[in-house]
């Protein structure tokens, strides 16, 4: 069972050994929204179904409010979370079921394709691993690929489990904001990009800046120039760096939409430190209500 990390070549052991499984094309851009399933259709590994983040990985949203239906959603913000039960409708419907180890993969260094790992564990499904470097790595081994339409499936019935990772509420971080010792105490990871981090730039949502206390270690900074995380090792000193002797089981993760955080939270659990919380609203959730405090800098 994999439940973290897998290579292109334990992938393909996978594919012979007669266990269960199904991969999972998790491709995308923020700024095209269709281009995943372009990137999908021109290549991807063999079987692979396409997931798409706005359609099958978020709740839809109202195009006039542009937020999601009462009663829809687990999550606020630009991606909010489907209901649990809504996804796994959607993961019985392609023929995804209990027992099937999953793997998933993208193209842009685990990015996008950690929101259906996290997603998978929140259903209750551990067996599920991102593929180590992407399609790239799976290319790079000399393995094949696709194109076209994803392959026909039978529809299954997926049943949920325990959640097995945990789900930050607004409510919750902003009870805890600033506690950072005892009961009930929180230390913030913010997973974009230093200069959103400290307000200078901000491309996608209404307010510059950072959830006050929050600390800042970009998503990307996980990938060594090969494609693929960093070493154990290496990230367990990173991150012990970057916490300074706060407890690791106070951590939750953030980004702008709830996306880019989950690389933070899969490398933390290959270094050794435990598996951490997603406040999945993130910064886009936050910043929607101007009564919330605003870090900058």
């Amino acid at each position: 069972m994999y439940t973290t990390l897998i290579s292109a070549s334990q992938l393909q052991s996978l594919m012979v050994s007669g266990q269960p499984f199904m991969v999972f094309d998790c491709s995308f851009n923020l700024t095209d929204a269709q281009a995943g399933v372009a990137m999908y259709t021109e290549a991807h590994i063999p079987g692979a179904i396409y997931a798409h983040l706005d359609q099958h990985l978020s709740a839809a949203k109202d195009p006039v409010t542009g937020k999601a239906a009462p009663g829809t959603s687990a999550s606020g913000g630009r991606h909010p979370l489907p209901t649990r039960e809504a996804f796994a409708a959607w993961l019985g419907s392609v023929g995804f079921n209990n027992t099937m180890q999953a793997v998933v993969y993208d193209r842009q260094g685990a990015n996008y394709c950690g929101r259906l790992w996290w997603m998978l564990k929140w259903a209750g499904h551990d067996n599920v691993a991102v593929l180590d470097g992407g399609l790239q790595a799976w290319q790079a081994a000399g393995a094949a690929v696709d194109s076209g339409p994803q392959p026909q499936t039978s529809a299954s019935k997926y049943v949920l489990g325990h959640e097995l990772i945990g789900l930050a509420t607004i409510e919750t971080v902003a009870s805890r904001l600033g506690r950072c010792n005892g009961d009930g105490a929180q230390t913030m990871i913010d997973a974009r990009g230093a200069p959103r981090y400290r307000g200078e730039v901000e491309p996608l949502d209404p307010v510059a800046g950072h959830i006050p206390g929050a600390l800042n270690r970009p998503f990307t900074e996980n990938i060594a120039a090969d494609g693929r995380f960093k070493p154990a090792a290496q990230l367990r000193a990173e991150f012990d760096a970057l916490l300074g002797g706060r407890d690791p089981s106070t951590v939750v993760h953030h980004c702008g939409s709830g996306v880019s955080a989950v690389p933070n939270i899969i490398a933390m659990e290959v270094a050794g430190l435990g598996r951490t919380a997603l406040f999945a609203g993130s910064w886009s959730e936050w910043c929607s209500d101007p009564d919330r405090p605003v870090a900058q800098g």
